[in-house]
């Protein structure tokens, strides 16, 4: 009968390989990853959303039009903003990420604006008003500044406002000129509603200057807003400049350095202060034909009263001085006969009433009478020094 074999003890060979191979497989074995829950699937962190943020926020009203608007980006960078009014567009600029966006430039008064905004899958919209001014300011005249006209080189840039200016520093910095050929000029204030601008030297001939008035949002003072800007162009043709020798009761004038006419002139007969002409630089501000005139200060039946109508008649003061016509030959090239102004041949002072430019120079020497600065378009008879002093710009605040 077969008996099977009994189990033999173990070796101590055997036992040494058996706990060998079971330390290796302990040590070896993979490890798994760990899950949140257990029977769940692990899962990985989802980027927030970046955050936008718009100022003024949506449906603010009488917001002032000196507040800007700014837009900021959190946990992203903007990609683009947008702010418009009435179908225009408001400036701004980021910054160096792009996280914040400011507007450049005042905003209109009395105006609804819509802000979009938007940063990666982020978008943003808000939409304000801005606040309604106590007194709209805007520019009420412009000075030379006829439609399809042409100017001297000497010519000023008259600009007269429709309020009274408290804050006129603000609004200077708000007046732009821009010329093709630049020259140095300064803005003067003579009151509270009109600033002019003159430049050192006269402006270079054949040539466009931009005025810009950019008011829109700008505080002139208490409740006072501009509401509107303004845009002028002047050309500036030829350079004109007649020369008026009383002494030897000549003109000579002289378009872009050429003598182009020489004319006999009986000039004031300087019996008086007032019929004396004046000497300096002036500037032709109107002309019109016929033109009345009268004398001033005396009524019908005074010594020296007259009341006459005057043919080609250009002025260049404010105190009654004209080039004009006058069939006065006799005098003409050789006394000086009239009650201030300059008279010519007829047919030469409709020469120069057909060729003159507003903003002409005409340069009077030979009285002992000065013309003042303030008399007519006399600002060439102040230094320019003195002039920039009337700058708002100048003054300490």
């Amino acid at each position: 009968m077969n008996v099977a074999p009994a189990w033999r003890k173990p070796t101590a060979a055997a036992a040494l390989l058996a706990a060998a191979t079971l330390t290796a497989a302990c040590s070896s074995a993979p490890t798994t990853e760990k899950t949140d829950t257990p029977g769940t699937t692990p899962t990985s962190a989802t980027p927030q959303a970046p955050t936008v943020s718009i100022t003024p926020a949506e449906g603010a009203t009488k917001v002032s039009p000196e507040k800007k608007v700014v837009v900021t980006a959190a946990g992203g960078t903007l990609d683009d903003v947008n702010v418009t009014a009435d179908d225009e567009q408001l400036d701004g600029t980021f910054n160096i990420d792009r996280t914040r966006w400011v507007s450049k430039t005042p905003l209109k008064p009395s105006t609804s604006y819509d802000v979009t905004a938007k940063a990666g899958v982020t978008a943003a919209t808000a939409t304000f008003t801005t606040a309604k001014p106590q007194r709209a300011l805007q520019v009420a005249d412009v000075t030379p500044n006829a439609k399809g006209e042409t100017v001297g080189v000497g010519a000023p840039i008259i600009v007269t406002f429709n309020q009274p200016i408290t804050n006129k520093a603000t609004i200077e910095r708000a007046l732009e000129v821009k010329a093709e050929k630049p020259v140095d000029g300064a803005w003067r204030w003579i009151n509270d509603t009109v600033a002019i601008y003159r430049t050192a030297k006269y402006w270079p001939a054949h040539q466009k200057v931009t005025f810009n008035a950019n008011i829109t949002g700008i505080k002139g003072g208490k409740g006072l807003y501009g509401v509107k800007d303004y845009t002028a162009t002047l050309d500036i043709g030829a350079k004109q400049i007649s020369k008026v020798d009383v002494d030897k009761h000549m003109m000579y004038v002289y378009r872009d350095g050429k003598r182009v006419q020489t004319m006999r002139i009986s000039a004031g007969m300087a019996t008086t202060r007032e019929y004396t002409t004046t000497s300096g630089v002036h500037l032709t501000m109107e002309r019109g034909s016929p033109v009345r005139m009268i004398s001033p200060g005396r009524k019908k039946g005074d010594p020296g009263y007259y009341d006459v109508m005057i043919d080609h008649a250009v002025r260049i003061s404010n105190s009654g001085e004209y080039v004009h016509a006058k069939d006065n030959v006799w005098a003409q090239g050789v006394r000086n006969v009239s009650h201030g102004c300059i008279n010519a041949r007829p047919d030469q002072a409709k020469w120069f009433y057909d060729n003159v430019q507003r903003g002409d120079v005409v340069d009077v020497t030979g009285t002992d009478r000065e013309l003042e600065w303030n008399n007519g378009w006399g600002y060439w008879q102040m230094s320019f020094s003195q002039w920039k002093k009337g700058s708002a710009l100048n003054k300490k605040a």
